[in-house]
């Protein structure tokens, strides 16, 4: 009589042992796929200057790649592109104040800081984006008054820890560099209408996935990184 065990009873007896296995704590299922999910930290990806033409491609690329940003609009443009706004939203991101014009806020007056940013709370409020809690002035350009105005609407300045530099023509592999110094918590800027930074994103993806990082949101409290 043969001693190899008839074909039936294979699966039940491999089931069993891998059971035993289990039950010895020897055996772990699914443990490659819950690592790969690991959020060891968070970083922030901004995007300035938006919505526009652009945005559409860049929400596209966004999800393609799992990542989630936050959207610092322009007062202006939401009110012209209020769809774009709800897309932005829709698609699973945070919206910011950027202003209304882009103007060097430091260089006006108290009234017309808070006419910038008033306005920009409006529209994009307006346009279904929600009432912004961050905010990012033009250029980075920021003083007492500036500060002062943006708590009056409970809003909180967020600058940026990694300057992408795309605004000044940097390629995609300088902007996947960049966003490879991001650490914990940290912020990069980056711009709505960059097709660079666009291009960049799914090598931005991988980067922070093989370092155990993951795109969250900023949080209002410490204006830093955090879980979405």
């Amino acid at each position: 009589m043969s001693t190899r065990t008839p074909l039936a009873l294979r699966p039940v007896t491999t089931t069993l042992a891998a059971v035993a296995l289990v039950a010895a704590g020897t055996l772990t299922v699914n443990a490659a796929p819950a690592q790969a999910a690991a959020c060891n930290g968070y970083v922030g990806l901004t995007f300035d200057d938006g919505p526009s033409g652009s945005t559409p491609a860049l929400l596209n690329a966004l999800t393609q790649n799992g990542l989630r940003a936050t959207m610092f609009n322009q007062g202006q443009y939401a009110a012209a592109n209020p769809s774009q706004v709800r897309a932005q939203v829709n698609a699973g991101m945070w919206v910011g104040n950027h202003s209304y014009t882009h103007p060097h806020l430091p260089q006006l007056g108290q009234a017309q800081i808070d006419s910038e940013i008033s306005r920009t709370q409006q529209a994009i409020a307006a346009a279904g984006g929600g009432t912004p809690k961050l905010f990012r002035p033009p250029y980075g350009e920021t003083n007492s008054t500036v500060k002062a105005v943006g708590a009056r609407y409970g809003l909180t300045e967020i600058i940026w820890n990694v300057d992408s530099q795309d605004w000044n023509g940097a390629g995609t592999d300088a902007i996947v560099q960049a966003a490879g110094r991001l650490g914990n918590g940290q912020i990069i800027l980056m711009h709505d209408w960059s097709t660079n930074s666009r291009a960049a994103l799914p090598r931005i993806a991988q980067g922070l996935t093989a370092r155990g990082l993951c795109a969250g949101r900023i949080s209002p409290q410490t204006g830093r990184a955090v879980a979405p």
